[in-house]
């Protein structure tokens, strides 16, 4: 059993030199390989980079992209391939035809004897070849033209007159004319002969582009009209869940498009139900405890009235009050005023009201709104919102100044106070229910410390949120941001 153990250990001894010897290699081979990879890997990572800020964002755009970059490299390959293999190999026999002809014409010019005009040559060769036969005694060859750089029948046609005949020529091909005129330098004279363009390449070529090109559209316009039914269902549940979100109702929503689609429109719709419900439970069960809560309450402060004056019972109805302060503000927090229905609200207006309150309780405000002021919120839930931070601004500090502005998507309203702040890291936790922090700002004397966490809790309701900051002023800035 000894020896047994013995050389279990030896074996994971070797098994643990074996790895290090390993890792060292490979540590030895990435340092080796590095400099060799990375003027590679560096550019790379660029181009990869580049391609895709160039890449839509979209999933219609990109949905295209899959359909159209396909499409494009597979009729380029086909047009290549066409024009490669079909229209160069016509057009190379068919010149090559020509051009034998033309030799032909020449052997028998040569070698048989002619009519001094040269009269059965020329029938010869227009009702049997197709070609029109004249010769110009001494004349000279024309300066070559301008070659054109892309014309298939001007390479092809002067190859194969070079390979037939093997004499000085020059040929015409430039032009829109249905006629090519080719001229052979002979001993004494000019040979002319006119060709029939159809004769020498394949002018209907073109027909096979415009039936590719014409497909082509018709498919991207049938796969643009299908996406396009396709994408609009998940468009719309992007927008009923972003309405969600923001504490607005998706109206005239129902699951649509295909299958996977649907299957995501009711698990949204049906998880939107449990919030709901749960919500209305909730909100009804803390109707029925304040009721109660309330009674008791008012029970208490009529058993109080009846007691009369005395330090005692003053001091018992300042508790009284204190308890029922702190049950509305539990109440308001637990409930989250999730009842209210969103409707179009002016935040300048709603700023300005907030302003005069501050005053009204001695600071020094400010309050100033930039971009269009009409925002849609739940109107009394976003004005206690701000309230909350102004009255907790002018709590620590003695000027308070607001400021809004909203663009294409956002709306920002800033609080800024001059008093004492708040360390940087404790602006979390200023956010937590109930948590009081000793000597910080938010330390509700009196209150229940649930000013800052209802404000966050109304701001995340409308699918934004509650940072807080160093203020100009210099003391706490928080910013309120919300979608619109």
């Amino acid at each position: 059993m000894a020896s047994l153990d013995d050389g279990i250990g030896r074996l994971r001894n070797a098994a643990g030199h074996l790895a290090d010897g390993a890792n060292a290699v490979a540590a030895v081979l990435g340092a080796a390989v590095r400099p060799i990879l990375g003027p590679i890997v560096v550019p790379w990572d660029r181009l990869t980079r580049s391609i895709k800020s160039l890449m839509p964002k979209g999933l219609y755009a990109r949905s295209l992209l899959i359909i159209i970059v396909p499409m494009i490299v597979l009729q380029s390959v086909v047009a290549f391939l066409f024009v490669e293999r079909h229209w160069n190999l016509v057009t190379t026999y068919l010149s090559s035809a020509v051009a034998q002809e033309i030799a032909t014409l020449i052997d028998v010019y040569k070698t048989y004897p002619q009519d001094p005009d040269h009269a059965q040559l020329r029938r010869i060769a227009q009702d049997h070849l197709g070609l029109v036969v004249d010769f110009l005694p001494g004349a000279q060859l024309p300066p070559p033209g301008p070659k054109p750089f892309f014309s298939q029948l001007d390479q092809a046609m002067s190859k194969e007159i070079s390979k037939q005949v093997g004499l000085p020529f020059w040929i015409d091909t430039v032009g829109r004319s249905s006629i090519v005129e080719i001229r052979i330098k002979l001993d004494d004279t000019i040979m002319r002969v006119f060709a029939r363009r159809a004769d020498v390449y394949d002018p209907k070529s073109w027909i096979f582009f415009v039936w590719m090109v014409g497909t082509s559209i018709i498919v991207l316009g049938i796969a643009i009209a299908f996406l396009r039914n396709q994408i609009r269902p998940i468009v719309r549940l992007a927008d009923a869940a972003e309405a969600f979100g923001k504490g607005r109702e998706a109206q005239n929503f129902r699951p649509r498009g295909a299958r996977e689609v649907r299957r995501a429109a009711a698990a949204f719709l049906e998880m939107k139900a449990r919030i709901e419900r749960a919500i209305e439970q909730r909100t009804t069960m803390l109707a029925g405890v304040s009721h109660d809560l309330r009674t008791i309450l008012t029970r208490f402060k009529l058993e109080l009235a009846l007691l009369g004056d005395a330090p005692e019972i003053d001091a018992m109805k300042k508790d009284v009050d204190e308890m029922a302060a702190m049950l509305e503000a539990y109440l308001s927090f637990a409930r989250g005023d999730m009842g209210e229905q969103p409707a179009p609200t002016d935040i300048g207006v709603l700023l300005e009201e907030l302003k005069l309150e501050a005053e009204r309780h001695g600071h020094r405000a400010s309050a100033n709104f930039y971009g269009p002021p009409e925002v849609t919120v739940r109107p009394a839930a976003f004005k206690r919102c701000i309230a909350n931070l102004v009255t907790n601004a002018g709590r620590y500090g003695s000027t308070v100044a607001i400021t809004g502005h909203r663009d294409h998507r956002w709306l920002n309203v800033t609080v800024d106070d001059d008093g004492p702040g708040i360390p940087a890291h404790l602006r979390d936790d200023v956010f937590k229910p109930f948590l009081r922090l000793d000597d910080a700002r938010n330390q509700d004397q009196g209150g229940t410390g649930l000013g800052l966490a209802i404000a966050r809790d109304i701001a995340r309701s409308h699918g934004g949120d509650i940072t807080l900051g160093e203020s100009p002023l210099g003391g706490l800035r928080a910013n309120v941001r919300v979608p619109v």
